[in-house]
């Protein structure tokens, strides 16, 4: 048994668990635990610093999570797009694959509580209808996967699914979803590393939401999957409490690049059931955009998201830097408030052509009418 596996065996998993190590009245502790599996592994606890704090504030239960806030358990209507069991085809080139509905630390604001956990609906049994399927669409280009975490499956039950994808002609790109790097990277090994570059391109995105989370062990884990050429990305959760303040985000979308992981979303939290004391005002998120442009690289600025409630897909989201318009001149403004104009571009006109009718029109008078130009 590897090392990241024996961590897993001595989480934080039961009510009993709460009861024991953090105090939670025995009746609470069993209706959280119900209603959302409760997953710690030693790593990760061990960046809790006090108890309410940023990394507390993600892994421990609340029972605020029991607040009837009226919200879907399917707030981005994957069901409703999932041809098969494994799979959510939304958008028209990927697809996502659910692998596993296991994770090392199962996240309080998870936006898919209804199936993570619960082996019955995400089952490594489904895995063979995902690969048919997408074998059968060559519009697919794209895979992305996610569960759970695929990276809590062995390196050997991966590499089957990773070697069946790249038989299939038309997959270019294969994607990883994984919290791993953050939450436990003890499962970045140089024998996972080995394995995924056989298969390259692969891109992994990856999810830290705190500057806290990113300690040498996690720093090592991304070197590694970096050294393998796998490009880095960082799907960032905006949450009350963690990150919801320019300061903090700036130093995270900093340090992820000093492990060369590439801040690429920071996501509005979803409106799912049991997570809404997680969401911010939209307003916030634009604030704290507004105090990344300009003082720090481009490269450490994400895109803000909301992934549309209902199955919209994701629409980004800016503050206003176009104030307005004098004629042709498009007024601006920069990260300083300062303004500026710049003169466009009129569009020229697009030319007419002239072309001769391919037919005569019928006698008028007796008299054969003679083709006519007309514009097009």
């Amino acid at each position: 048994m590897e090392l990241w596996q024996e961590m897993l065996r001595k989480s934080v998993d039961s009510s009993k668990d709460l009861v024991e190590r953090f105090g939670f009245d025995n009746e609470l502790a069993e209706r959280l635990n119900k209603l959302f599996h409760i997953r710690i592994n030693p790593y990760y606890l061990s960046l809790i610093r006090y108890p309410g704090d940023p990394i507390w504030i993600q892994c421990i239960p609340s029972e605020k999570e029991l607040e009837n806030d009226g919200f879907p358990e399917d707030p981005l209507a994957e069901d409703s797009h999932s041809p098969v069991p494994s799979i959510v085809h939304r958008y028209p080139d990927r697809v996502l694959f659910l692998t596993t509905s296991q994770c090392s630390m199962y996240c309080r604001f998870c936006t898919r509580k209804r199936k993570v956990g619960d082996s019955s609906k995400i089952n490594m049994k489904f895995i063979q209808d995902g690969i048919n399927y997408i074998a059968a669409h060559p519009e697919i280009r794209d895979v992305i996967l996610s569960g759970g975490d695929p990276l809590m499956l062995t390196d050997f039950m991966l590499e089957k699914i990773l070697k069946a994808l790249r038989d299939i002609p038309h997959i270019e790109i294969i994607r990883l979803g994984t919290k791993m790097p953050c939450v436990l990277p003890q499962r970045i090994t140089p024998k996972l590393t080995k394995m995924l570059r056989k298969y390259h391109p692969i891109y992994i995105n990856t999810h830290f939401n705190h500057p806290w989370e990113i300690t040498p062990e996690a720093k090592k884990a991304c070197e590694m999957l970096a050294d393998a050429g796998i490009p880095l990305g960082n799907q960032a959760v905006l949450m009350k409490g963690v990150n919801d303040d320019s300061d903090v985000m700036l130093e995270l979308m900093r340090k992820l690049l000093t492990m060369r992981v590439k801040p690429y979303y920071l996501y509005q939290a979803d409106i799912t059931k049991g997570a809404n004391h997680f969401r911010t005002p939209v307003s916030k998120g634009l604030e704290i955009m507004d105090k990344l442009r300009g003082h720090t690289s481009g490269l450490a600025i994400p895109y803000y998201v909301i992934d549309a409630p209902g199955g919209g897909g994701k629409i980004p989201l800016l503050p206003q830097y176009v104030i307005g318009r004098a004629g042709n001149q498009v007024i601006l403004r920069n990260y300083k408030y300062d303004i500026f104009t710049y003169p466009d571009v009129e569009e020229e006109p697009e030319p007419t052509t002239q072309v001769e009718q391919p037919y005569l029109k019928k006698k008028k008078n007796g008299k054969k009418l003679q083709p006519e130009p007309v514009e097009v």
